[in-house]
């Protein structure tokens, strides 16, 4: 299959002839580049670019850089960098996506793996949403950055100049010019020691003249959330290294960066290389697993260093394990590696001679793994007599060479029909529609609950035939014995972090229709805060959009200013100097917020606030009432929602007040009427809330949790397990573009709540009386 030019006339028609001129001009490289569905790809993102309406030299940009993104990381991410410029150009303008387009190249380079550049579009965008005018800086800068920061140390470095800057415009600008000191010190912080793409084909040619054959090699940028960075790990036969390396630091000498890539790669390509079937991991419990992976790294190095004796010596010096380390299984695990690798090494544990007699005596048994789970297994039970607890997460190998060891293990396969039936996936329920005769003559199942297999409903009411006018009082069915409907259940994982992975479809969130209440409640509170009302007036009048804005006399634009350019061509006519600035920007003084507020409705929040009549829920009543009304009046979308929960089955989740609802009286007498029960299983509310922001089509989307304790539930023992599910479930929204902020109500949430939302991101309310007031401050400073 091929792709001419003239199969695509009608999409191109709108090019001009100039931007027509430089696609055929670069046709001939995108054909050898692109394959025919990237060509199609390519040639959408053309006419895609060109309705955007911001003239012919983006267009342009398009054509000539796109092919280059393509060759560098593949054409998988065109359609990506497509879509990422369309979502920008709501947000910035022309000339900077102009300027992202051109660097993309520069970036893809850089970066050399297609998950990272996918990575670094989603950077831009967060970035473009908190520092505007610091994205135009950084990407004149974007090659001087590249070549000393990792895509994790750009994100850090850039988002700190955004918070640190966030409303100083000229000092922001002037932190992503790389003109400030604080800016240069950043860097010089977040500056690695070698990165991965500068020695990539130093490695290459490295492993080819040991095993004469061809590794594939992938960056990972472990750091691009934290700075511990990924260990290294292979998968599908390709090595995933770390794209950065710091010197590292043993008792005698330093070790650049450069010799760390050498010996990781070696160990990876000594895995694949001497790897002839994997290791089952049935029937083993993870402190055998560890042992077993030390022998098989053993095993695979003596078979490396039998043909290359020097690696013995890049490897030995990258372990520090010493006799006195002690204290834990991987102190132990640790000096064992050591001891298989160095005989120099000198440790006198029984367990540690044990074996190294043991991999002695199987010298000629080395080109079989199953060598390593005999000995493996057999000094995992010796270990466990010396009664050390393992922690899988935190007894790990600390030579920074060696992988993580998942190549040659060999796991049962994921099987979904058992899943459903442990609960991972829920029975679908069946709802049978039926007349009448059918529904009165069948006999229903009484101890039958909202989770029953098959619901019978009929089309219409119907009403007791006995005594209607004693006992029904002319009611139906539905109101004499019915239940408020529940939704379809919503599953969402959980993050566990003993064993750092999640556990699918954990929790379940049920929606409920909230119960309404008096709707004199909420009059009272509205004449309560009357005075408070009237002083925020101002604020909210300062806070509404102003419309659409031109700013003139610029050198850079969108669009020419007409009268500055008639005023200049007069100039010129008389001789004078003309003003260059002829060119003018049309700027949206528009806000662009979701905002939901979600309520704790555990049942603490029915104790009495100290020395007042009233309870944590009614103060909390109060301070949604005063802010709905100040949101309200500056026009943004808001929700307010509220949550509780029995058990990772049962999270209940009320909705007040949608987005597309007006502040009348329907959510005003639901939010009179909200109760205070169970517990409170926050990562899964957060979730299910991020599932509703992640609907609006805001450019910036809020979400502020109010509670009054940390995470709990009556089925999890361990405080630190909601916890960090918590905390995952934050950063896990924060991807889709949800910024959240926790005001809580506990005096001791400062142990917590930083951990658990950032240092920035929360507030604790010291006197909770004073809650009312200070909710609606704190959504007019959020959304600034």
């Amino acid at each position: 299959m091929s792709i001419n030019l003239d199969d695509y006339a009608e999409l191109l028609e709108d090019l001009s002839p100039h931007s027509r001129q430089a696609l055929e001009a670069n046709w001939h490289d995108a054909t050898r580049i692109f394959s025919p569905r990237g060509l199609d790809n390519y040639l959408k993102g053309v006419s895609a670019i060109r309705g955007l309406g911001r003239g012919d030299s983006l267009v342009e940009t398009w054509i000539e850089e796109a092919p280059q993104v393509a060759k560098e990381v593949g054409e998988d991410v065109i359609a990506d960098l497509a879509t990422a410029s369309l979502m920008l150009a709501s947000k910035t303008s022309g000339a900077v996506i102009e300027l992202l387009l051109a660097t993309a190249p520069t970036a893809a380079n850089r970066l050399a793996d297609a998950q990272l550049f996918l990575n670094y579009l989603q950077f831009i965008n967060t970035l473009i949403a908190q520092a505007p005018r610091g994205v135009r800086p950084m990407l004149d800068k974007l090659e001087v950055l590249f070549q000393n920061l990792t895509l994790g140390g750009l994100r850090r470095w850039a988002l700190w100049g955004a918070h640190a800057h966030r409303t100083n415009y000229e000092e922001q600008i002037k932190y992503f010019s790389l003109e400030s000191k604080e800016s240069l010190a950043m860097l010089q912080k977040e500056r690695k020691g070698t990165l991965l793409v500068d020695v990539q084909r130093r490695i290459n040619m490295y492993l080819r003249a040991f095993w004469a054959r061809d590794f594939f090699m992938r960056p990972t940028s472990g750091d691009f959330e934290s700075r511990e960075g990924y260990r290294p790990y292979i998968e599908d036969y390709l090595l995933h290294l770390p794209d950065a390396f710091d010197d590292f630091t043993n008792a005698e000498e330093k070790i650049s960066g450069l010799e760390l890539y050498r010996a990781t790669a070696a160990h990876c390509a000594a895995h694949i290389v001497e790897t002839k079937q994997p290791i089952s991991a049935e029937a083993l419990n993870p402190m055998q697993m560890a042992v077993i992976s030390v022998i098989e790294d053993a095993r695979v190095e003596a078979l490396s260093i039998r043909r290359f004796p020097g690696l013995k010596q890049l490897w030995s010096k990258l372990h520090t394990a010493t006799p006195e380390m002690s204290a834990s299984v991987g102190d132990y695990l640790n000096r064992l590696a050591r001891a298989l690798l160095d005989e120099t090494y000198q440790d006198n544990d029984p367990w540690i001679a044990e074996a190294r007699l043991l991999f002695a005596n199987a010298q000629d048994r080395l080109d079989s793994n199953h060598t390593s789970w005999e000995i493996g297994v057999q000094l995992a039970h010796r270990l466990s007599e010396k009664k050390i607890a393992f922690n899988p997460r935190t007894d790990l190998l600390t030579a920074p060479y060696r992988d993580d060891n998942r190549y040659f293990w060999e796991f049962e396969e994921f099987d979904f029909n058992k899943a459903a039936g442990a609960g991972y996936d829920s029975v679908k329920q069946v709802r049978k529609y039926v007349g009448v005769m059918e529904m009165a003559n069948e006999i229903d199942v009484e101890t039958a609950g909202d989770d029953a297999e098959e619901i019978w409903v009929l089309g219409t009411e119907l009403f007791p035939y006995e005594n209607i006018g004693d006992e029904s009082n002319g009611k139906s069915f539905n109101e004499l014995e019915g239940k408020e409907p529940v939704s379809d259940p919503f599953h969402y994982s959980e993050w566990d972090y003993q064993i750092q992975l999640e556990r699918p479809a954990w929790a379940t969130v049920l929606e409920k229709r909230a119960k309404s209440g008096d709707l004199a409640v909420i009059d009272g509170i509205t004449a309560q805060y009357k005075r408070e009302i009237h002083r925020m007036k101002f604020l909210l009048d300062a806070m509404q959009p102003q419309g659409v804005q031109r700013i003139r006399k610029l050198e850079d634009g969108d669009e020419i200013d007409i009268n500055a350019a008639i005023q200049s061509f007069t100039d010129i006519r008389l001789g004078n100097q003309p003003d260059p600035r002829i060119m003018m920007r049309s700027v949206r003084k528009t806000r662009d917020f979701s905002i939901l507020v979600l309520l704790d409705l555990s049942e603490s929040t029915n104790e009495k606030v100290q020395d007042q009549e009233y309870s944590v829920r009614e103060l909390t009543q109060q301070a949604c009432v005063l802010l709905a009304d100040a949101i309200n009046k500056v026009g943004d979308p808001f929700a307010i929602h509220g949550f509780c929960s029995d058990g990772r089955h049962d999270v209940e989740y009320y909705r007040f007040k949608d987005f597309d609802q007006h502040w009348d009286d329907t959510p005003k007498a639901k939010l009179a009427g909200m109760t205070g029960q169970l517990s409170t299983r926050m990562g899964a509310a957060i979730r299910h809330a991020g599932h509703h922001l992640k609907l609006q089509r805001s450019a910036k989307k809020l979400l502020i949790v109010i509670t009054d304790g940390e995470p709990a539930d009556i089925d999890v023992r361990d405080p630190q397990y909601l916890r960090m599910d918590t905390k995952k479930a934050v950063e896990e929204v924060a991807r889709i573009g949800v910024t959240t902020y926790c005001m809580s109500l506990d005096p001791r949430a400062d142990n917590y709540v930083s951990r658990i939302f950032g240092q920035k991101n929360y507030m604790v309310v010291d006197h909770v009386q004073r809650l009312p007031e200070k909710l609606p401050l704190l959504y007019a400073g959020l959304t600034r």
